[in-house]
């Protein structure tokens, strides 16, 4: 009996079968949770945090809702994987990457229970994805030359991305909203340039571009409304030295003008620091902490507008905009770097003032402000425009563009299926396989729009059996449609993306034999 014992007491391990089981298990409950989610009329999730405050994230987003989840199960967890690199490498097709990666390995569990080796399943996906890739490959269209066109393919891809979110109501305004944002960042990636600003109240359509940045404060007292040709100094330094601050000092004194001469001492202190500032010859000083009320006092006497509190994000991105650095002495005024705006106001957006700085250094930058009935809508809201932008700011890179709405699974199905039927052997199982779960995104689309998905995934298929079909799921209508005329496209890049990580995460679920699940270690009772 002795030699069967490897592990500590508590530790388990699956092995061969009953490992794979519950790879399988646990991965194809993961796909099962988001695919509702798929598609234009794909229904969101409630996420109830059980923690303080009970936060409430209603969303549809595959990243958003799978990073909430807590789950032990391994290959749940490489599932959870991908569509977080997914979000972060291309911004959507988050579920898309999910689903496709568990009906693949749906299908691998029925090969492997017919006793085909993982191994040959494996290198079936393999030549598959990239049958795969070159169908797509030939079929896109790229239209960088002609700008008129190529505008016209980023409204559409913006438009195809927000219909299956909240924003699908008002897809026009913000597709029109994101175009513009992107078209500003000249083909840059960084979406820091873009700000996006929640306000609660009004409705969804009241949401706006601005060009410019906002930064979300109230102006001092007593000081400037608005500035011309303004010259910034974005800081990071306490301005509160009112109190001597030595630590755990005692101060004696022996009378009430003593006091008084400390107080003057500090005064002299901060009036000194006030001083030095001013000195850099700028008007507008952006503090990240607290101003108090003395050198609050000192600035408006300078003429100076004075912000103190500028939140986190977004001190970095004034600076980043204005072309300024973030300081934080001021010793020497030639070695800091001064932000620059042609103009700085106040404006009113629903309740809340707010200071606009327009005319920025950083031509790329602007500000989508969203307004909405509630923080769960605005949250939401700003989660399906970040997946457009991105997708947007991507496909500038890369302007390569397919139809949507299963046109892209259909064709890569048909030749995957056409290199089933040459390929000898075992593994032509393995490639008809994932031509199967290819097929399985447009039924799941179909299913869920309440669809009869068996007929219109044959309906599609027969449609592309003919050369230079355009054939996609039209979920409107509920019926086949020509995706070019409906103006349905997605980015290359987002598909080959979907395809490529799917496959890669399929495979390594497929590759475990083994589940080794450690003892905890002991606690010793302290006591």
């Amino acid at each position: 009996m002795a030699i069967e014992k490897i592990f500590k007491d508590d530790a388990t391990e699956e092995k061969g079968e009953r490992a794979r089981m519950s790879s399988f298990v646990g991965a194809i409950a993961i796909t099962d949770l988001v695919k509702t989610t798929l598609g234009p009329k794909g229904m969101d999730k409630i996420l109830q945090s059980t923690g303080r405050g009970h936060g409430v994230t209603v969303t549809n987003d595959g990243a958003t809702i799978l990073k909430s989840l807590h789950i032990d199960n391994p290959a749940a967890k490489v599932l959870i994987d991908i569509s977080k690199v997914q979000d972060d490498e291309v911004g959507d097709g988050t579920t898309s990457v999910v689903v496709l990666a568990g009906e693949l390995l749906r299908e691998a569990e029925k090969l492997v229970a017919s006793k085909i080796h993982p191994m040959t399943i494996i290198s079936g996906y393999r030549m598959a994805a990239e049958c795969a890739r070159n169908a797509l490959l030939q079929r896109v269209v790229d239209n960088k030359e002609n700008a008129e066109k190529f505008k016209s393919d980023l409204m559409k891809i913006a438009k195809t991305t927000l219909s299956s979110k909240i924003l699908s109501q008002d897809k026009e305004h913000f597709a029109q909203l994101a175009v513009e944002a992107v078209m500003r960042l000249k083909g840059s990636t960084n979406l820091e340039a873009i700000q996006i600003i929640k306000k609660p109240g009004g409705s969804l359509k009241d949401s706006f571009l601005d060009e410019g940045f906002i930064l979300d404060k109230k102006i001092g007292l007593g000081q400037p409304k608005r500035i011309e040709n303004a010259k910034i100094l974005v800081a990071n330094t306490a301005m509160d030295t009112d109190k001597v601050k030595i630590y755990g000092a005692r101060v004696r004194v022996d009378s009430m003008s003593k006091v008084a001469e400390i107080e003057g001492a500090e005064k002299e202190k901060m009036r000194e620091k006030v001083q030095k500032i001013i000195a850099h010859g700028i008007n507008c000083f952006v503090n990240r902490q607290l101003i108090y009320n003395f050198p609050e006092e000192l600035f408006a006497d300078a003429g100076i507008l004075a912000i103190e509190h500028a939140d986190f994000d977004g001190i970095e991105r004034l600076a980043l905009v204005t072309g300024g650095e973030i300081a934080s002495t001021f010793d020497n005024p030639e070695s800091v770097k001064i932000g620059h705006c042609k103009l700085i106001e106040e404006i009113m957006i629903g309740e809340d003032k707010l200071i606009h700085f327009s005319g920025v250094e950083m031509g790329q930058a602007c500000t989508i402000v969203l307004r909405g009935a509630s923080h769960h809508v605005l949250d939401e809201a700003e989660r399906s425009l970040h997946d457009a932008l991105c997708v947007l700011s991507q496909t500038v890179n890369d302007t390569r563009v397919l139809l949507g709405g299963g046109w892209p699974e259909m064709v890569m199905a048909k030749e995957v299926d056409e290199l089933a039927r040459k390929t000898p052997g075992k593994k032509s199982h393995a490639i008809e396989a994932f031509s199967r779960a290819l097929v399985a995104i447009p039924t799941i689309i179909a299913d869920n729009a309440g669809l009869d998905s068996a007929d219109l995934v044959a309906q599609l298929r027969a449609a592309h059996h003919t050369e230079g079909c355009n054939a996609g799921i039209d979920v409107i209508s509920g019926s086949v449609g020509d995706m070019a005329e409906l103006g349905i496209s997605e980015s290359f890049k987002v598909k080959q993306a979907v395809l490529l990580s799917a496959t890669e995460a399929a495979e390594m679920i497929l590759r475990v034999d083994e589940i080794i699940t450690c003892a905890p270690r002991q606690r010793e009772d302290r006591m």
